[in-house]
Parts: C-alpha cells; structure tokens; sequence
C-alpha cells in the first residue's frame, strides 16, 4: 500500500485526503495571500496613529485575530479530544492535533505580539498580569498536548492522554477570557467589546480586515495540517500492519505478502 493509498481509508468522517493541496486550498491561499498584503498596507500606512498609543496600536491588527484564533484553536482542539475519547477514529485524532498545533502558534504570536506592545505602554515587556499569566499557561498546555502526542507508546495511549489534557483547554481559555474582568489587571478590556466601540472607522476596518484575513490564513494551515496528519498516521498504521504481518510469517515460516524471504536477500 502506498501513502496515497493509505490516504484514502475511512475513519468515520469521511474517506481521507490523498494529498495536501486541492483546487479549494489554492484558491484560499491566494485569497490569504492578497488579504495579507491589504492588510499590510492597512495597518502599516493608511490607518492612522493612535492619539495615545502612537504606532505602537498597529500592533493590534495582528495581536486581537491571533487571539482569537487562538480560542478557536483551543476549541477545535478540545470537540476533537471529546469526539475521540466517545468514536476512537483517526480523523477527530488528526484534527485534534492540527487544531493544537495552529493554537499553539496564535498563542504564541499573541503573546509575542503583547509583549512588544507591553514594552513601550507598560514599560516592561512582562509582567504577572491575571491575562498573561493565564495566556502563557494555556501556551503550555497546548505545548504539553503537542508533546504527550509524541511520547513513545501505542498509538492509542498517546491520543487517549492528549484528549484528557485537551479536556483542560478550554476551561483555561475561559480564565483567560474573564481575566481582565476578575482581577484589577494592567490588561485593557476588549476594543471592541460593544456594538459601538470607541475606535477610529478606518482603525475599526483594519482590525475587522485582520481578523477575517487571520481566519483565511487559519483556515489555510489547519486543512493542510490535517491532511498532513493524515497520510502520517495513515503511514504509521500501514507500517505497523506490515511488521505485525512480516512477524507472524516469520513465525509461520513463510514470506509476508510484499517481503523477501531472508535467505533469497541473502542469495542477491
């Protein structure tokens, strides 16, 4: 069996991608593509300053999308792990893991992004703030998924482990969420909390740019991650079924189907 020919095997959610690109991916690519460079143009020359914050609120049009692509991964991540833990089929599994795997990049680009942006307002790039506190810990726990996932055991323990960490996601991301309401935190509200936020229309449509231009470029990556997930876990159970095959030949003292008998390798 080939890896395109792995990749074609039912889970329960469908027959599986045989490759990574597709006319559709295309298509959203360049969408994302030309969105970023509008994007770009947006935040970096045509929207305005901010009367307080200066330049330095350009910061925002990338660090509120990656935020809140960063709780969609979460979710993502914690449906796959309950799907899993109720079905054990490979493809919630792989979607659980390309889920975190893009999470754990939003939260990391928001907290790298609020750190630059900490320095100049705040005047230390950190600080044990009730919402970085709790954005770093749900980094670690998607980086802790991410890891349990590559721990050396049967297939099966390592999706069972993460899904009951990915359990946990989500009440972090609610910490996280409500943080700024909870505790008295040098964190801002949400800018635009309100259907009639306090904001610049030109500021506004910048954000709402990056946003939906966030949600492409997600999008983009998690089809793909999938995809790729897929035929790698599909390449791992082919060549699990092919060991188990080539054991019990040799235990039955004939060749498995698609090997060579040792003694013939020998005569080559």
């Amino acid at each position: 069996m080939t890896l395109t020919d792995a990749g074609t095997r039912s889970t329960g959610m469908g027959a599986g991608p045989a490759s990574t690109s597709s006319p559709a991916t295309k298509v959203l690519g360049t969408l994302a593509l030309a969105g970023a460079v509008l994007l770009a143009l947006l935040g970096l020359w045509w929207s305005p300053a901010d009367a307080v914050q200066q330049d330095s609120v350009r910061l925002m049009y990338v660090h509120v999308p990656a935020a809140i692509l960063m709780f969609v991964g979460v979710a993502l991540t914690s449906l796959a792990s309950v799907m899993w833990l109720r079905r054990r089929t490979d493809g919630w599994d792989v979607l659980g893991q390309a889920a975190a795997e893009i999470g754990a990049l939003m939260a990391g680009l928001t907290l790298l992004t609020g750190m630059i942006w900490g320095r100049p307002t705040w005047g230390v790039y950190w600080t044990w703030d009730g919402r970085l506190t709790s954005t770093a810990l749900l980094f670690l726990l998607l980086l802790g998924y991410l890891t349990l996932r590559q721990m050396p055991a049967p297939a099966e323990s390592r999706s069972r482990r993460a899904a009951i960490l990915g359990l946990l996601l989500v009440p972090n991301a609610i910490v996280v969420h409500y943080s700024v309401e909870w505790w008295n935190t040098l964190h801002q509200d949400a800018t635009i909390a309100t259907l009639d936020p306090k904001i610049d229309d030109l500021m506004l449509f910048t954000l709402f740019t990056g946003i939906v231009v966030g949600g492409l470029v997600f999008t983009w990556l998690l089809v793909h991650r999938f995809r790729v997930a897929w035929l790698e876990c599909q390449l791992e159970r082919t060549s699990l079924d092919l060991a188990i095959a080539e054991r019990r030949a040799e235990a039955a003292g004939t060749p498995a189907r698609g090997t060579t008998p040792r003694s013939a390798e020998r005569s080559r």
